[in-house]
C-alpha cells in the first residue's frame, strides 16, 4: 500500500465540499425570500397536521383519565372519536399542501433550466471548440433530480416541523415534566445526526469518486490488455489498480464508520425517548402523573415523533446529499483544481519469485558461436488455443541473437502473431520453454527485455511528449530529436506544432498512430523489439526507414512482415505455415521453400514497380546497366530458360508462374 499520495488530497476536497454548501446556501436564500408568501401558505395548510398530532395523544390521555378509568366509557369513546376525526382535516389539507408545493418546486426547476441553457449558450459563444454535453444532462436529467429531491425534502421537513411541534405541545399540555425525559435524547440524537451530515456527504463523494475511477481504469485496462502486455506495462497497470482499489476500500470503510454513527443517532432519537419514559414511569406516577398522560406521551413518541424523525433523517441522508451535489453543479463554481499526481506514487519493486509460466526449468544458457547467449530462444515450444485444438506452434525451436534482424512471413492464420506473443512472453506455451538471455521468461523481466508492438497502435490522450516517453519517462529532448529524425516523425511533429501539443487519438490516422508507437519503442531501445505488423499502415518508404532505424539499434529485431521488401531486409527469414516452419536467408528459401516462392511470387508485383515498357526498375544501389542477378544464376547467364519464349514467366521462382494481380493480403 502507498498511503503517502493520499494526504495532499484531503484539504482541497474538504474545501470544495464546504464551498459547495456555501454556494448552494447563497443561491437558496434569495430564492426563498422571493417566495415568502408561498412558504407561509404552505405552513398554513400544515397547521392541520399540527392539530392532528396534538389531538392524537391528547385524546388518548383524556379518554383514559376522564373516560374509561373514571368509569365513563361514553366520554372515553367521545375523546377517541375526536382523535380519529382530527385525521380527516389533515387528509383534506393534502391537496392544499401539494398545490403550494408546486409553487415552490416548479420555479426551482425552471430557474435551473434557464441557468443551464444560458451557461451553455455563453460558453458556446466564448469557446466554440469546447462545447460539451454537460448542459444537455443538466436540462433533461439533473434538473429533474433537483426538482424531485427538493419536493421530497420540503414535504418531509414540513411534516417533521409541525409533527414535532404538535407532539411537544401535547406533552406540555399533559405534563411539562415529561419534556425533561423526552427532549434530551431527541436533542442529543438530532445534534449527533446533524454532525454526520457533512462528513457523510464527503465520504459518499469520496466513495463514488473512487468507484468511478476504479471502474474507468478497469474498463480501459480490459480494452487495452494486449497493448499493456505488448508494452510491458503490466506491473505499472497493476500498481495503478492497487492504488485505486486501496482508495476505494479506504473510502468504503470511512463511509461505513460514519454510517454506524448515523445508526446510533437514529437509535438515540427514535428508541431512547420511549425507553427512558418507561424507565421513569414509576417516578412520574408517584409524583402525580396520571396513567392516561403516560399512555398519551407514549402515543406521541411512538406514533408521531419516532416516524417523523426517522423520515427526516432518512431523507437527509439519501436525497439531501444528492440534492446538494446536483444543485452545486448549477452554481457558478470554479472548476476544482487539477490534482498533481506527479510523485504521488512510490515504486513497489518487490516481486515474489514464482515458477516460470512456461513450466520450463532454468536450464543453463546455450551460448552462440561467439559465446553470447541468445536474446530470445524457443526450445521445442508447442502452443494451442485449447486442449483439443490443433497446435499453432508444434515443437518449434528458434533462437534470436543480439543485433539480429529476423523476419517472420506466412499466410494469414499461419501463427505469426501467436509466435510474436509467445516470444514476447504474452502467451504461455503448453510445452517447451521460452528463454530470455538464457533464462526462463518472467513477467518481472518483461519491461527490461522486450517491447512488443501490435498492428493496432496504442495512443492515449495527452501530449506527444508523454506518448513518446511512455516506456522511458527520462528520455531527453536530444534523444527524442534523434528518434524523430531516424523514424521520420517530422511531418507529424510539424502538424502538431510541438512535442507538448495535445494529442487526440481520434484525429490521428492509423499510420500516424503506428509512427507514435514506433517512436515510443525506439526510445525504449530494449534488447528485443518485436514488430507484429506494426508498420502495416505505413507506405513502403516509411516502413523501410523505420525498420532500418530499428535494425541500427544494438538490440535484436523481429518483424512480422507483410511486404517482401521487409523480409528481404532481414538477416534471416522464418517461413510459417502452421506447425510447419522453415528458416533461412531469402536466397536459401527461394531454393528450399515452395511456400516462400509462392509468397515471393504474390508479393513481387507490389514490391517492384514496373517501367512503362513492363521491365522492373533497378534496385537501389545498383548502377544502371548492371545485370539483374537472381539467386543461383551466374553473371552472363541468359535471362530466360532454354526453350522458353520471350515474355513467359520464370517458373523457377514462381511455382505456378502466375504473377498477375495478387490477392489483397497474402500474409
Amino acid at each position: 500500500m502507498k498511503p503517502p499520495h493520499t494526504a495532499p488530497r484531503t484539504a482541497p476536497r474538504t474545501a470544495r465540499r464546504n464551498g459547495a454548501l456555501t454556494r448552494v446556501t447563497r443561491d437558496a436564500r434569495p430564492f426563498l425570500r422571493a417566495r415568502t408568501g408561498t412558504v407561509l401558505r404552505l405552513a398554513g395548510w400544515s397547521l392541520l397536521e399540527f392539530v392532528q398530532t396534538f389531538l392524537g395523544g391528547f385524546g388518548v390521555a383524556r379518554a383514559l383519565d376522564h373516560g374509561f378509568l373514571a368509569g365513563r366509557p361514553l366520554t372515553g369513546l367521545l375523546w377517541l372519536a375526536v382523535a380519529a376525526v382530527a385525521v380527516l382535516p389533515a387528509q383534506l389539507a393534502t391537496r392544499g399542501v401539494f398545490g403550494r408545493l408546486a409553487d415552490l418546486v416548479e420555479p426551482l426547476r425552471d430557474g435551473l433550466v434557464r441557468r443551464a441553457v444560458s451557461r451553455a449558450l455563453s460558453g458556446a459563444l466564448a469557446h466554440p471548440a469546447g462545447t460539451t454535453a454537460r448542459s444537455l444532462s443538466q436540462v433533461t436529467h439533473q434538473s429533474e433530480i433537483a426538482r424531485d429531491g427538493w419536493a421530497g425534502l420540503v414535504l418531509t421537513l414540513r411534516s417533521f416541523v409541525f409533527t414535532v411541534a404538535g407532539a411537544v405541545a401535547g406533552l406540555l399540555a399533559l405534563e411539562p415534566r415529561l419534556l425533561l425525559i423526552v427532549l434530551p435524547p431527541l436533542i442529543l440524537g438530532a445534534a449527533l445526526f446533524l454532525a454526520t451530515l457533512l462528513p457523510m456527504a464527503a465520504r459518499q463523494r469520496d466513495y463514488l469518486t473512487a468507484d468511478e475511477a476504479y471502474a474507468a481504469h478497469a474498463g480501459k485496462a480490459a480494452a487495452d490488455l494486449r497493448d499493456i502486455a505488448a508494452a510491458g506495462a503490466a506491473d505499472r497497470t497493476v500498481a495503478e489498480s492497487r492504488d485505486l482499489a486501496v482508495d476505494q476500500v479506504r473510502a468504503a470503510r470511512s463511509l461505513a464508520r460514519w454510517s454506524g454513527v448515523r445508526v446510533v443517532a437514529l437509535a438515540v432519537c427514535g428508541r431512547f425517548p420511549p425507553l427512558l419514559l418507561l424507565l421513569g414511569a414509576p417516578w412520574l406516577l408517584r409524583n402525580g402523573l396520571t396513567p392516561g398522560a403516560l399512555v398519551g406521551a407514549l402515543t406521541y413518541l411512538t406514533q408521531a415523533l419516532a416516524p417523523a424523525v426517522q423520515a427526516l433523517m432518512t431523507m437527509l441522508s439519501t436525497v439531501g446529499g444528492r440534492l446538494l451535489v446536483v444543485l452545486d453543479r448549477f452554481t457558478d463554481a470554479p472548476p476544482p483544481p487539477a490534482e498533481d499526481k506527479a510523485g504521488d506514487k512510490t515504486e513497489d519493486e518487490t516481486e515474489d519469485e514464482t515458477e516460470d509460466k512456461t513450466g520450463a526449468k532454468a536450464d543453463d544458457p546455450r551460448p552462440l558461436p561467439d559465446g553470447r547467449a541468445p536474446v530470445a530462444e524457443l526450445r521445442a515450444v508447442t502452443f494451442a488455443y485449447g486442449p483439443a485444438a490443433h497446435p499453432v506452434l508444434d515443437r518449434l525451436s528458434l533462437s534470436v541473437a543480439p543485433g539480429e534482424h529476423l523476419a517472420v512471413v506466412g499466410p494469414s492464420g499461419s501463427g505469426k502473431s501467436t509466435l510474436a506473443a509467445v516470444l514476447a512472453g504474452v502467451e504461455a506455451p503448453i510445452g517447451g520453454a521460452v528463454l530470455w538471455h538464457g533464462r526462463p521468461v518472467r513477467g518481472a523481466d518483461a519491461t527490461s527485455v522486450r517491447v512488443l508492438l501490435p498492428q493496432y497502435a496504442y495512443v492515449f490522450t495527452g501530449s506527444l511528449r508523454d506518448n513518446l516517453r511512455y516506456l522511458r519517462p527520462d528520455a531527453s529532448d536530444r534523444s527524442i530529436a534523434a528518434m524523430v529524425d531516424a523514424l521520420g516523425l517530422d511531418p507529424l511533429l510539424s502538424r502538431l506544432g510541438s512535442l507538448d501539443a495535445a494529442l487526440e487519438p481520434d484525429r490521428l490516422s492509423q499510420g500516424e498512430r503506428q509512427l507514435v508507437a514506433l517512436g515510443r519503442a525506439y526510445l525504449a531501445a530494449r534488447p528485443l523489439t518485436i514488430l507484429d505488423e506494426a508498420t502495416s499502415r505505413l507506405d513502403p518508404a516509411a516502413e523501410t526507414r523505420a525498420e532500418r532505424a530499428f535494425a541500427a539499434l544494438p538490440g535484436a529485431l523481429v518483424v512480422v512482415a507483410h511486404r517482401l521488401s521487409s523480409a528481404r531486409r532481414a538477416d534471416r527469414i522464418l517461413v510459417m505455415d502452421g506447425p510447419r516452419t522453415r528458416c533461412g536467408t531469402s536466397a536459401e528459401l527461394l531454393r528450399t521453400s515452395a511456400l516462400y516462392r509462392d509468397l515471393a511470387g504474390l508479393w513481387e508485383p507490389d514490391e517492384e514497380p514496373r517501367r512503362k515498357n513492363g521491365e522492373p526498375d533497378e534496385e537501389p544501389g545498383r548502377d544502371n546497366g548492371e545485370p539483374d542477378e537472381e539467386p543461383g544464376r551466374k553473371n552472363g547467364e541468359p535471362d530466360e530458360e532454354p526453350g522458353r519464349k520471350s515474355g513467359e514467366p520464370d517458373s523457377r521462382l514462381h511455382g505456378s508462374g502466375v504473377i498477375s494481380t495478387p490477392p489483397p493480403s497474402p500474409v
